[in-house]
């Protein structure tokens, strides 16, 4: 790879890989590169937005990118999809139900957010699912790197999936899991007293000196993360015991 990360504004978190926070909704997309396939993370909001996005990732790859994960269903993540014709898919298991079935809310959604409503009936039309469904831990060989899959969720949706990438500092890509450039959101498809949760395992899975990378804003590190799974904790009622894990109640309680 001889182009430089930063003259095509992105962010080099080690050796094999990187993100770039797209502009308007501050998207975190992330991109991880093997000696013989790359894998890009959440692809934007739109074709157009994905389509510079490929561009830009293979021209650091050297090489097509090959593999793409979404983290989650919302539009900001998945609408850029289409761009990557070719593309083995990987999402959380049920996630391919979601989007199958909520293309008319995932537009609308998208308009709804500011994206033109031209755009966004293309992306959400011509949207690929993910054919790959992760239930629980998916490795990836990239060639180089194994890049593991985790469907670490539900939390800040129903079908929540994590990437980590080993290093000599591990790199977390988060999805909206974490957020920080703004408080958690917290919408009607979240599971609000799961989310702590999935936190733990998030962190369980990085540990302590890993990179964790938001969907939204500034990489941050694990104590960042143990700071807003309390918050979390406190804000929907899940008790903590301080002396111990975290305790959950019941989904039905």
């Amino acid at each position: 790879m001889d182009v430089h990360w930063e003259e095509v504004g992105w962010e080099r978190l080690s050796e094999r890989a990187g993100r770039r926070r797209l502009p308007v909704w501050d998207c975190t997309v992330g991109l991880v590169v093997g000696e013989d396939s790359a894998l890009l993370i959440d692809p934007g909001s739109c074709l157009r937005e994905g389509a510079q996005v490929r561009v830009e990732a293979e021209r650091l790859a050297g090489r097509r990118v090959t593999h793409l994960a979404y983290t989650h269903g919302h539009f900001d993540h998945v609408l850029g999809g289409a761009a990557f014709a070719g593309a083995e898919v990987y999402g959380p298991v049920g996630l391919d139900t979601q989007l199958s079935a909520d293309r008319d809310g995932l537009r609308a959604d998208a308009v709804q957010q500011g994206l033109a409503e031209a755009e966004a009936a293309e992306a959400a039309d011509l949207l690929v699912v993910p054919r790959h469904l992760v239930s629980g831990e998916w490795t990836l060989d990239l060639g180089g790197v194994q890049v593991l899959l985790a469907n670490v969720g539900p939390g800040h949706t129903r079908h929540d999936l994590a990437a980590f990438v080993p290093g000599a500092r591990e790199v977390v890509f988060c999805g909206d899991l974490v957020e920080e450039s703004g408080e958690p959101l917290a919408g009607p498809d979240a599971v609000p007293r799961q989310w702590p949760a999935a936190l733990d395992r998030l962190l369980a899975l990085g540990g302590d000196d890993a990179l964790y990378v938001p969907g939204h804003g500034a990489v941050v590190d694990a104590a960042f993360v143990r700071a807003q799974r309390d918050t979390l904790a406190a804000r929907f009622g899940v008790s903590d015991t301080r002396d111990g894990p975290l305790s959950y109640p019941r989904p039905d309680a």
